[in-house]
Order: structure tokens, then sequence, then C-alpha cells
């Protein structure tokens, strides 16, 4: 459907490690911030939609966890919906928001991401990522993963997959290197990315990473799962993220003047196809455009999901951003950088801002809402009046489980 939810207010943690924080003591600084800058009280709000991807197992708190966090900071009553959908969570909670508002069904409803994965014990953490594709299919799935490594000489990829680190830097590293034969992209093309990044990051001060790294820096760093280093793959962390969504009258009703709008928010699942077909990206992407009625050449900038620095270049190419096969030379020309042709992931992106994975779709458009609004400070893309939101979790066969794709303007 196409949508028309004004966004009142956002708010955000700082990410990264905070162990000695609970999930309530997160997602309320979120919550607060985003009410305080939409200029709203708790009680103006219709209802709550609340993104969690692996509390259940990091933390414990399963079944109820938005009524739990929101509680803290004395928000009861309001109907609370709990959404799970891997890293997809939180541009989830915001599309199932946003189409409740453009409904007309609520005139100010809070989406919340939130995400608490570090724990003492590592494995915990990374297992909170197994659970993320079908797991009947799990030991064949990474019997044909280390395979696949040891076919190609990947040494570090053919052990520790969901014990050392995410699983799914192993099924990205697999990409990046069937993309690299296919392409001819290049190992240094993709530590373009994480040095774009880490540029971006060292000026946003909710970082998690902010030191600036150079292609060599990020070459030279301990190698993941070949030919992800460790620069290359996003971190586990911690963080909150919070959006107000209002209607048209609700927004008069504030004074808000130069609104920015929800403009489409697409949401879809994978499906058994072709190699060469459409996939659930290109359907979510085509789908957006069509509905917000803009195309590639009309973005200003993007947030994208960079869960590794390959995954960036080919959201390039799902955003029409390139032609196929063109990523790894987009970045290298500079025209994805602060001051290019389409920044991307001037937050820092999921590399250096971090990727808390519940909390990551909604801290997008935390940056996204920021940007068209003027107030990025140092990495303040100049004129910018079309965002775009790419985040995607899970995989499902050969094809990502849950993927969104949001346009906002100003």
């Amino acid at each position: 459907m196409e949508m028309n939810a004004i966004v009142a207010g956002v708010g955000m943690t700082p990410f990264g490690k905070h162990l000695e924080r609970g999930l309530k003591s997160i997602g309320a600084e979120a919550v607060t911030a985003a009410l305080a800058d939409a200029g709203i009280e708790g009680a103006d709000l219709d209802a709550a939609y609340v993104g969690n991807a692996a509390a259940g197992l990091v933390t414990g708190q399963e079944s109820i966890r938005g009524q739990v966090i929101l509680r803290s900071v004395g928000l009861g009553k309001l109907p609370v919906v709990n959404v799970e959908n891997a890293c997809a969570s939180a541009s989830t909670a915001l599309h199932q928001a946003s189409a409740m508002v453009s409904a007309g069904l609520y005139d100010c409803v809070l989406a919340l991401g939130v995400e608490k994965l570090y724990h003492e014990d590592k494995k915990k953490s990374f297992g909170a990522f197994s659970g993320a594709v079908d797991v009947e299919f799990l030991q064949a799935f990474m019997t044909a993963m280390q395979k696949s490594a040891q076919a190609g000489g990947a040494k570090s990829a053919s052990e520790g997959a969901g014990e050392k680190r995410s699983m799914f830097m192993d099924i990205y590293a697999a990409v990046a290197r069937a993309h690299m034969d296919m392409y001819g992209t290049t190992v240094e093309q993709f530590a373009a990315v994480s040095a774009k990044n880490s540029r971006h990051g060292h000026l946003n001060p909710r970082a998690q990473f902010r030191e600036e790294l150079t292609v060599s820096e990020v070459l030279a760093a301990p190698m993941i799962a070949e030919p992800l280093t460790r620069p290359m793959c996003s971190p586990i962390g911690d963080g909150a993220a919070a959006v107000v969504l209002v209607s048209e009258d609700r927004a008069r009703d504030l004074g808000i003047s130069k609104p920015v709008r929800i403009r489409s928010s697409v949401l879809h699942s994978g499906w058994d196809h072709g190699m060469d077909e459409e996939d659930a990206a290109g359907l979510c992407v085509r789908e957006a455009y069509e509905e917000a009625g803009v195309g590639p050449a009309d973005l200003s900038v993007v947030e994208c999901h960079d869960a590794t620095a390959p995954a960036e270049v080919l959201a390039y190419e799902s955003l029409g951003l390139c032609s196929k096969g063109e990523g790894g030379k987009l970045v290298e020309a500079g025209d994805t950088s602060l001051g290019g042709r389409i920044p991307v992931n001037t937050s820092g992106g999921l590399l250096r801002k971090g990727h808390p994975v519940g909390a990551t779709g909604i801290a997008q458009i935390v940056e996204l809402t920021e940007q068209l609004q003027g107030r990025s400070g140092d990495r303040q893309v100049e004129g910018a009046n079309v965002g775009l939101a790419h985040n995607g979790g899970g995989t499902i066969g050969t094809d990502v489980a849950a993927m969104c794709v949001t346009i906002l303007t100003s």
C-alpha cells in the first residue's frame, strides 16, 4: 500500500558494548529521546510496535519484550505488538506502524527497535544468528558452506562458523567469492567500502567504531572468512532506535511545517526462484520506487544493509545505483562517499555504526530523517530530500528471509 506517515520524532542510543545495561535501560533511552524530539508525552501514543530478534536467546526475555521495555518508562495500557523478523525486525516494526497510520487506524504510533547481543558467553551471542535459517536444514547448510570454502581454498571460512563468528559472515564470504569470480570485483574494492564507512563513522558520535581506516589497514586486519577481514564484517552490538510516526492531522496539531514523510515501505520474504530471476531485494526495490514515484537518480542518501562490505556492493546493484557487476567500481570511484554522487551509509553503516540486529532498521530511519532535516552535522549531505533504507535479515533457501525497503522524502 502507498504510505503517508510523517516522522514526528526520532531517538537513538550510541551503539556498542553495554554489558552493564539491560534491554529496558537501552530501550528506554531511545524511546525517551524520540518522544522528546516529537514534543509529545507517552500518553499521546495510540500504539507501539517493538522490533527485537534475539532477546529470548541472549537475555531469556521472551513473549512480552515490548511490554516489559515500555512499562519501564511508564508506557502501559496502549496496544503493543512485538515484531521478530531477524535483522529486519525493526524495519518490519516500522513497516507495520507506517501502515496503520497511513490507513487511518492510528494517529500517533511508536516504532522501536532494540537489541542486546553482547554476552559473557560469546557462543550465546553468535548462536543467536544460527536460528535465522531453516534449522531443520542447518547441519546440511553448514556442511555445504564448509565444502564451498574448502573447494575455493578458503581456509579460515572452513571452520569456526557459528562459534567464533556469526555464520552469516560465511554466507556473505561465499557470495563475495562468487561476485569476484563472475565480475572481476577485487578485494581492494570490498576494502574500499570498509574504509569509506570508517570515514563516515568517524563523524558519527553514536557509532560503535570511530577510528578511520585506510584500504591497506582493512586488508592487513585479521582474516575472518576469505575474503573478509575483520573490518569487512559488521560487529555484534547493543543499542536501540525509535521513531514516532503521526498522521497528517496530528502533524498539523504538532506544528510540523516541514515534514519528513514515509513515502513507501515494502516488505517481502524470499522464495524459490532461478539464480537469474528477480529476488526479494529486487522486488522490494522495484515496488518501493513505484509506490514513492521516484527512481535511483532521485536519491540523495542511502542507508543500506552492509552486514559485510560485499553486501554493500551488492546493494548498489539491487538499488539500481549502478549496473550488475559494477558495484566495486562505484565505491572505488568515490561515488558513494560523502561529497560523492550518491552517499551511502553516512552513519558509518552496520560496519562502523554497529549492528544490534533488532535495532538496525530503525537506526537507518533515524539517520535518514536527520539527513533530510539538515541536522547531521559534519556528515550532512547538502540538499538531501530523498532517502532510502535497505534492511534485510535471515536466509531462506538461496534468498534473504526478510527484506524491507523504505523511502522517505522531505
